[in-house]
Order: structure tokens, then sequence, then C-alpha cells
């Protein structure tokens, strides 16, 4: 077995470029997910490390150290990383020329020729789903018999091996609480919506649903929802409370775990047992009856794609979703008192200064109790991708989708909307709805019966202005 090491490499100041970030970029509060797809394969390799270098605050020192007695390195990459992912693969290669270093994630899956033409340290990528991919090649399997590689050989030749099959018995993945007890510190992930400290799991990948801009299904998880039993979650639901009897909150985060509703429910059913607390993503269709058993059963938070309060824009990114559904099931979830935190998207495809001020009134409307508003991303490997580079829509020279300092850029235009006004509608659209008179008091108000939170509150204020700062500086 060779002795593998798996990374998140050191990056921007507070980059969360983890696959469980939806956006690769700084936050406008510092957030950090778990490196959940690191993980899955660093649970199925005996003796490896996985080490998450920006929530730890590591340095390039320490990791240059290490794999001076490692044998493989396995960093996990994204578009907005990929350039500094390279520089660091180079000097892990310099540190240890004899090392094998191979990169995952959706940006390599989508462009691995053109990954492998600009990264000459990498010996090889793994295309679309990668746990067993990485097993065979840390148990010594010549990279020529791999399936789902795209490698270099020994004439420096790119090779492209045969698709990997999508694994369907999820439950013959290992536990991922295993590998965070093991490497990493829980108190590192912090997520402003959710309690302090949180787990992050996965109970399936895939999402059905068709959005035009959403990466992890058009790239690494498929269309297909392939799930594990209630079970089999319950159990590693029950080992992590043994683990980490601190932790506050379970989040499934799975692209829409509400897909399935009646497994949703057994799932739900499950943690009422255990007595967690627990949160997951969510579509804005759930009805009232699942969402009630939900609640009952331990459910604190929904994490909702509304995207936009325009019907027109929905249905050009395929969202699939009617504004009045959304605003009916927003109804029932304040009704039964289960928190939102609605994330909303601008510069999507039919945008105008007109569809971004609807969008905000919606959301005043549907008043989520925190919300999250991003630039469009045309990541490679999306629709919107393909799409923004037909039309012309797309600066290739902000493809990468950060600035110098990794906040995230708009990079889409329109004729009749440019990527300024795209940019400042974020901070319009933030502004507009935390400064009402009834945000800011309920705000307080939550502040004063919990001095928890009056803490967590004053600290993200803290951060967003400075994100403001920076964002003006740039």
């Amino acid at each position: 077995m060779m002795r593998t090491l798996f990374l998140q490499p050191p990056s921007f100041d507070g980059f969360d470029g983890g696959a469980g970030s939806r956006y690769q970029a700084k936050r406008e509060i510092k957030s950090f997910w778990f490196p959940t797809w690191l993980a899955q394969p660093a649970a199925l390799v005996p003796g490896s490390r996985l080490i998450d270098a920006p929530p730890a605050k590591m340095g390039m020192d320490p990791i240059l150290e290490d794999v001076k007695n490692r044998d493989l390195v396995v960093i996990h990459t994204s578009t907005p990383s990929f350039a500094s992912d390279v520089r660091v693969a180079q000097m892990i290669k310099d540190a240890n020329p004899k090392i094998m270093i191979g990169m995952v994630g959706a940006k390599v899956a989508v462009q691995p020729n053109e990954s492998m033409e600009k990264g000459a340290p990498i010996d090889f990528v793994a295309r679309n789903e990668f746990d067993f991919t990485i097993k065979e090649i840390a148990e010594g399997k010549p990279l020529a018999e791999v399936d789902g590689i795209t490698w270099r050989n020994e004439k420096g030749e790119i090779v492209a091996n045969k698709e990997r099959a999508m694994i369907e018995d999820m439950d013959s993945l290992p536990f991922v609480t295993e590998v965070y007890k093991r490497d990493l510190n829980i108190n590192d992930y912090f997520i402003g919506y959710l309690k302090h400290p949180y787990i992050s799991i996965y109970t399936g990948r895939g999402c059905k649903s068709r959005c035009t801009f959403c990466l992890w299904p058009q790239t690494v998880g498929g269309h297909r929802y392939r799930t594990r039993s209630p079970e089999h979650v319950a159990a590693e639901v029950r080992l992590a409370k043994q683990y980490f009897p601190e932790v506050q909150e379970f989040m499934f985060d799975d692209d829409t775990f509400t897909d399935d509703l009646p497994r949703a429910e057994a799932i739900a059913r499950e943690m009422g047992k255990l007595g967690v607390t627990w949160s997951c993503n969510a579509k804005a269709n759930v009805p009232y009856d699942t969402l009630k058993v939900l609640k009952e059963n331990g459910l604190r938070l929904l994490l909702v794609g509304y995207e936009s309060g325009n019907q027109q824009i929905l249905h050009n990114i395929k969202k699939g979703m009617l504004v009045e559904t959304a605003k009916e099931f927003t109804r029932n979830c304040h009704k039964l008192g289960i928190k939102i935190h609605g994330t909303f998207i601008v510069g999507l495809p039919g945008e105008t200064k007109e569809t971004i001020q609807e969008t905000i009134q919606f959301a005043k409307e549907i008043n989520p109790h925190t919300l999250q508003v991003s630039l469009a991303a045309p990541y490679p490997g999306t629709f919107l991708h393909k799409q923004a580079t037909e039309n012309g829509w797309l600066n290739e020279a902000e493809a990468e989708l950060i600035d110098e300092s990794g906040v995230q850029i708009a990079p889409l235009h329109y004729p009749h909307l440019s990527h300024t006004e795209i940019f400042e509608s974020v901070e319009e659209f933030y502004r507009k709805f935390y400064f009402r008179g009834s945000k800011i008091a309920s705000i307080v108000n939550e502040m004063i019966r919990s001095p928890q939170m009056m803490k967590r509150r004053l600290r993200e204020g803290v951060e967003f202005f400075q994100f403001l700062k920076d964002r003006h500086a740039a």
C-alpha cells in the first residue's frame, strides 16, 4: 500500500475551496466546509493522512516535511484554485522527485487533458467519481489499468483510460467520520448559519434537478440520486456522537436531500431516535406533511436555493420551480418553526436591473432567517459555461472566477447589464435585506436571548464589513 497523503492545499487566506463549498471563494463571512470528498477515499486507504490546510491555517513547511515520507499525494483542486494548486504540486515534486501526484475534483474531471497540459508536476487526474480509483492506485495498480483516469506515461504522453462505473451501493463506502476523528479538528470548521461545532456528511450523491449553473451534479455526482440506507446514515451519526460529544448540529450536505421524500422522512425518524439536531439542503417544494415529520424529529434549518424571484429566470436556468410554490413552502417552514438559510444568485441569464430588484423584493417578502447572495459563476463542465461561451457573455480573462485575493468576481455580462452592475448588486441585495427595521429588530432580539448568538453575530458583522471593504479595494 502506498503511503498516501490527501491534501487540500494552502491557498488564499480564508479561502474555502472544498467540494462542500458550492462556490470556491472567500466568503462574506469566513466559513469552511468539511473536506468530505477527500475524506471518503482517505477512509478507503489504510495508513493515509488527510491535511485540510486552509481551515487549519497550515502553510507549506509542514506539508513539504510530510511528503518526504510519502509515495502518493492526492490534491483536491477547483477552477479558482487550480493555478495555485499546480504551484503547490511543483513544490511537493521538488521536495520528493519520486512521489506520484494526482488531482481530483470537478475542474480536472471535465478538463482532464487541459489540466494535465497546464500541470507539469501532475502524474494523473481522476475523472468523475474517484473513491475507488484512488484506492486502486494506492494499492499499487499500474496507472494503465486504472479506470477513470487521465495520466502521463513514461514518454510524457497524455493517456485517457476508459470511464469508471458510478458507485451504486453507497453503503459500501466507509464512514468519513473515522477520518474526521483521525485527522481533523472539527472546531476549525464554521458556517455562520449552522450551530458550532457542526459536522457535515453526505447521505447520497447526485441530484435529479437540472439547474444549469450547478457544478457537482453536472461534473462528479451525476443526475441520479444514489443513496445510503437510513440505517447506514444513523450508524454514522451514532458513531459521530460518540467521537464528538460536543457537536451541536449535523448537516446532511447532499445536493438535494429532499429529492427522495420517503427516505428523508425515514432518516428524520432515525435522527429523532438519536435525539440530534440536524439540517440539510432542500428544494423549495417540500410538502407540509413531510416538513412536519422532519421538524418533529430534530430538523432545525433548511438550506434552500431560491436563486431568483423572477419566474422567467427560473425557467432559463431549468430550476423546475414555481415562485408561488416557493412562497407556500416558505410560509409552511415559518409556520412550523423551521429556520431557512436562503441562497440567491445575481447575474443569471435573463437578469436585468429590474429582475434584480424583483428578487430583492421576493427575498424580503419570504424573509428567510439568513441569506447568501452569490454571483453567477459559469464553472467549466456546466451548461451555463457552455451557454456563456457560445453567447459571448463570459470574459475569458476572468474565467478563474476569483480575483487575486480569492474574492468572487462577476465574470458574466450582458448587453444590457455590465460586470460592474452585477457585482455591485450583491452589496445592494444584502443592504436592502438586512438593514430593514423589522430584520434588524429580529436579529437584536435573537442576540438578546442568547449571549452565544450575540458573540457570533458580532463576529459575523465584523467579517462582513471587512469583506465589503476588500471588495471596494479590489
